[in-house]
């Protein structure tokens, strides 16, 4: 069995595909990323890393190229299956929090769960012990414009996590903050995925960061080294 919960083979990406202002962003690349590994992807301002985690995450689709989850090829499923396996297998997390305004902290955590059929109070508890894991629990009543921009991203990642995900995607999640404040959130993010086992490939020019993780690639025309 392999001990891989996401491999890319061969992915090969293009926008205006057959035009003559084709745009090849990812060509025939491979990625893998193991049980309980954290990858930083490093990648100039459009490398395609968006594209990339896009595809790993299944909100877009590659021109070639096969996409496995958990030892699960993801080719060929229909939208609905992309879209249950996006709900129980992958998280989210982006540069901007995206949280709803109307919903209190706890509330953006228990939505998810409850889209899973998750039972309310289960849910709740599942999100309070998220938001306690980052140092926020004070704050689970409190809407997002009541919070600061770490604690609204502390959210997010307590969001993304509510279903117990195998993997992680994260596009530049400290990238709207200063960089105090980013390395207090970012802390906050790897002790939480370390904590629950999580494979994660985060995107981020923070190099940094990206040297705190287990592993860095760098993506630059379309390959990755």
């Amino acid at each position: 069995m392999s001990d891989a919960v996401l491999a890319l083979k061969g992915i090969a990406k293009s926008y205006l595909k057959g035009m003559p202002g084709e745009v090849r962003v990812l060509s025939g690349l491979d990625l893998t990323v193991k049980r309980g590994e954290v990858v930083a992807l490093v990648a100039p301002s459009g490398a395609g890393k968006s594209t990339l985690l896009h595809i790993a995450g299944l909100l877009d689709t590659a021109d070639a190229g096969t996409v496995t989850i958990s030892g699960r090829e993801m080719t060929g499923l229909s939208d609905r299956a992309r879209t249950e396996v996006r709900r129980g297998e992958v998280g989210f997390v982006y540069q901007f929090h995206h949280l709803l305004p109307e919903f209190s902290a706890l509330e953006n955590i228990v939505l998810p769960q409850l889209a899973n059929a998750v039972p309310k109070a289960t849910a709740e508890a599942r999100a309070r012990e998220l938001l306690t894991r980052v140092g926020i629990a004070a704050r689970a009543d409190h809407r997002p414009a009541e919070l600061s921009g770490g604690e609204q991203q502390r959210v997010a990642f307590c969001r993304a996590l509510a279903n117990g995900p195998k993997l992680l995607l994260a596009d530049e999640p400290t990238g709207n903050l200063d960089p105090a404040t980013a390395d207090q959130v970012f802390a906050a993010l790897m002790e939480l995925v370390r904590d629950t086992g999580l494979s994660a490939l985060i995107a981020t020019h923070n190099l940094e960061l990206a040297a705190r993780m287990d592993r860095v690639l760098h993506l630059d025309n379309g390959v990755l080294a």
